[in-house]
């Protein structure tokens, strides 16, 4: 008597209580369900930067004195081009005041016109005179208005916090990690959501319009499209559901693989919820993702179960035997689908670990709906034979003419011309850019009301968004010596000859103009004074609400105004700061990067970079492991993975073309293109490794394969691609170029399973003097019908 597996245990045992495991499921799937609907969105500022990255431990270092990266810009705007008037000025404090009150805002930080820290200073015949730009007896009068105007040029605030050409005026301030009123995170989508109604929408009407930026708005925007993906989602059942069909003509058998991986998608949700985590708009896409995986796998079933009753067997027997055949190779596949995607934990954002644990829960729980679920279910169909075509003959030509890809010549052609394009992919794919190679925020489209708005502040204001602060970190009242006030001085000198740096200011630059102003204005006395005691006396007139300096002057950051925050702009000021600051700083005196949105991003960059090769190294040792541990063989994990890597490569040379930057986005589709990707390559080479075993030739057991599984494998690849092809339409631009990228790896790494693998595998095992294979003709044929 042999010995018995345990997958023969768990065979025998799951179809001998068929109905207490269904359940067992049901009772699973109600309870997960009502806890899918207690998940929340969750878009925290933190989750989408590298935490441990030496960039942000000084930003969160620094963060409380100097404000961070989550700031919120709103500009007002009068279309009539001039904003001195009532109309406008009503507005403006309108705004200002909902800013301040609006929970997570940090008070402190608010900075307007109308802020009592918004103040002019001039030079008079007795030294200074100065006060708040907007007087406390302020009235909108004529009069009012243009001493406004005159206290606006004396403050030097022309390009900052009004617009150049006067048209617009600045309310800005940073926003807190958490609500004061609820004492938890902050509500980042709430807040976007109090930004519209209670700001925008309140405020803009007639001549005055409202521009709102800032992470948390962008994230709000972002949330927004997303929920397109409902409607992509429902698109993607129908597709499924009008290829399911074709394929198996059974409405029965077209409905249970497309109910399973919804089911799969709901124990997901609930999953995720009841571990306490949340969707955020990246990760929102991952259940579509899940599903598209689930029915590719619940199709491979369905065909096995039609083969099986096309042999004579009930639907039971079908069912059970499909069980015994696809949980090994199916869960293999799974498998290195999860480990694909937990490899993403090895990069170091918040966002993207998020959505490694979010895909690897749901592909875990297809293990279960689609390989267990959908078998016991198909067991209770009546599934009736008819002399007619079988399934696995539907275009039996094809598979004949496929077969040949593993003979030697059809082979050779192809290797060749798989080495030119891997030639060609990895030429360009070392052109890739890390980071973002757009303007504005490149979750969103040119288009979008959000990056327009940017383009409009970028244009009115002499300052851009993209600023970047580096931090000087020194010893308590360092800037009363003139010795380091002067370094900042040369460093700041050096970066504003930067190509992309747009302008500077650092507490250095501001003494200077200080210091002309105490003697009569004259240029020739902008200038750090060795005098300590007249240097002292420059920088007392500089606040530290200011930003410029912390308390004790042992901080004082020297902020960058990029002109925009493409990779190759961010990289080449980073590189220059690195430069100046190992040649300027020393033990005293340390320049660190960084803060503000362009440190973020540099921070960001970096971390993406230094886990590309990590990541591919980790998800392809993975995909290889897996192979020798199903197939133990070398030539049968060298014939799935060889085909995968090309894709990869390949898929890196579509990103340079299409000028999509490697991103917290798109590195994740790498990961995902491959764990999917090697699906096909398992399923097919599960029948061949079978066939050659029991010893027919590379040819014969392709063939075998391709009548086995060739049918599933073509409709699940091109089923996939069409499904993620809709995201072309979204209102997401990350999304777009996700969906770009994942229709290219779901057909391409299909074509390479049936193409490139059976060539590979030609060249791989001995070649058998068999005779070719023949056509059989079966004397009876059937077709299923639900």
């Amino acid at each position: 008597m042999s010995k018995i597996t345990i997958f023969n245990r768990l065979e025998v045992g799951i179809f001998r209580h068929r109905l207490a495991v269904l359940c067992v499921f049901l009772a699973a799937t109600v309870f997960l369900l009502f806890q899918a609907t207690q998940i929340k969105l969750d878009a925290a500022f933190t989750k989408n930067i590298p935490l441990n990255h030496s960039y942000m431990k000084t930003y969160l270092k620094h963060r409380k004195d100097f404000g961070g990266a989550n700031n919120i810009l709103i500009s007002v705007c009068d279309t009539r081009g001039d904003i001195f008037n009532p109309e406008f000025f009503s507005a403006l404090k309108g705004v200002h005041d909902k800013l301040f009150f609006i929970p997570g805002v940090d008070r402190i930080q608010v900075k307007s016109l109308f802020s009592p820290s918004t103040r002019f200073v001039e030079v008079v015949e007795d030294g200074f005179a100065g006060g708040p730009v907007i007087p406390a007896d302020f009235q909108p009068t004529e009069a009012g208005l243009a001493v406004v105007k005159a206290n606006i040029e004396k403050a030097g605030i022309v390009g900052r916090i009004v617009a150049d050409d006067y048209s617009c005026a600045m309310v800005k301030s940073a926003l807190m990690e958490i609500d004061p009123q609820t004492g938890e995170k902050l509500d980042t989508l709430k807040f976007a959501g109090q930004l519209e109604q209670e700001v925008r929408q309140e405020f803009e009407k007639d001549n005055i319009s409202v521009h709102v930026i800032g992470f948390a708005k962008m994230v709000g925007d972002v949330a927004e499209g997303a929920k397109g993906v409902v409607t992509f989602f429902g698109i993607a059942i129908a597709i499924t559901a009008v290829m399911v069909y074709f394929f198996c003509h059974s409405v029965s058998l077209t409905i249970l693989p497309i109910v399973c991986s919804l089911i799969a998608v709901i124990w997901q949700m609930g999953m995720l919820s009841t571990l306490g985590f949340g969707l955020d708009p990246m990760s929102i896409l991952v259940p579509f993702l899940v599903f598209a995986i689930g029915v590719s796998h619940g199709v491979q079933m369905i065909n096995s179960v039609v083969k099986q009753v096309a042999m004579g067997y009930s639907s039971k027997d079908a069912a059970q035997n499909s069980f015994r055949a696809l949980l090994i190779p199916g869960g293999v596949a799974l498998l290195s689908d999860t480990v694909g995607f937990m490899t993403l934990l090895a990069i170091d954002i918040g966002i993207i670990r998020e959505l490694a644990i979010t895909a690897s829960l749901g592909v875990a729980m297809i293990i279960l709906t689609n390989l267990i679920l959908l078998p016991l279910l198909v067991s209770y169909l009546k599934i009736r034979q008819q002399a007619n075509k079988q399934v696995e003959n539907k275009n039996p030509a094809i598979w004949f003419v496929m077969a040949k890809f593993a003979s030697r010549g059809p082979a050779t052609v192809i290797l060749l011309l798989a080495a030119v394009l891997y030639a060609f992919g990895y030429y360009y794919a070392q052109n890739m850019k890390i980071g973002e190679l757009h303007a504005g925020a490149p979750a969103l489209h040119e288009s979008s009301r959000y990056n327009q708005d940017t383009f409009l502040i970028t244009d009115k204001y002499a300052i851009s968004v993209d600023y970047m602060s580096v931090i000087v970190e020194t010893k308590a009242d360092a800037c009363t010596y003139h010795k380091n006030l002067d370094v900042i001085d040369r460093f700041q000198w050096r970066m504003e000859n930067v190509a992309g740096v747009q302008s500077a200011v650092s507490l250095a630059s501001i003494a200077k103009i200080v210091n002309a102003g105490y003697n009569e204005g004259n240029p020739k006395w902008r200038v750090l004074s060795r005098n300590q005691q007249s240097l002292v006396q420059s920088i007392a007139r500089v606040p530290t609400n200011s930003g410029l300096l912390n308390t004790d002057c042992s901080v004082m950051p020297v902020i960058l105004f990029l002109e925009d925050h493409k990779a190759e702009t961010i990289n080449r000021v980073v590189d220059a700061v690195k430069l100046a600051s190992s040649e300027l700083g020393h033990d005293e005196l340390n320049f660190k990067l960084a803060s503000g949105p362009v440190g973020v991003m540099a921070a960001t960059n970096e971390a993406v970079e230094a886990a590309q090769i990590p990541m591919m190294l980790y998800v392809y040792g993975a995909v290889i492991l897996l192979c020798l541990i199903s197939f133990r063989s070398v030539r049968a994990t060298i014939s799935v993975v060889v085909p995968l890597y090309i894709v990869s490569t390949l898929a890196q040379a579509l990103m340079t073309a299409l000028d999509i930057g490697l991103t917290v986005s798109t590195l994740p589709v790498i990961a995902l293109g491959v764990g999917i990707g090697v699906d096909y390559g398992i399923y097919i080479l599960s029948t061949m490794s079978i066939k050659l075993k029991n010893g027919d030739n590379i040819q014969t057991a392709y063939l075998e394969a391709l009548k086995e599984r060739g049918s599933a494998v073509l409709i699940t690849g091109i089923t996939l691609a069409i499904g993620v092809s809709t995201w072309f339409f979204s209102d997401l631009k990350f999304q777009v170029d996700m969906g770009i990228l994942l229709t290219f790896m779901f057909l391409v790494n299909m074509l390479a399973a049936v193409i490139v693998l059976p060539a590979i595998a030609t060249f791989l095992w001995p070649n058998k003097k068999l005779a070719a294979p023949k056509q059989d003709k079966p004397e009876i044929e059937h077709q299923v019908v639900g």
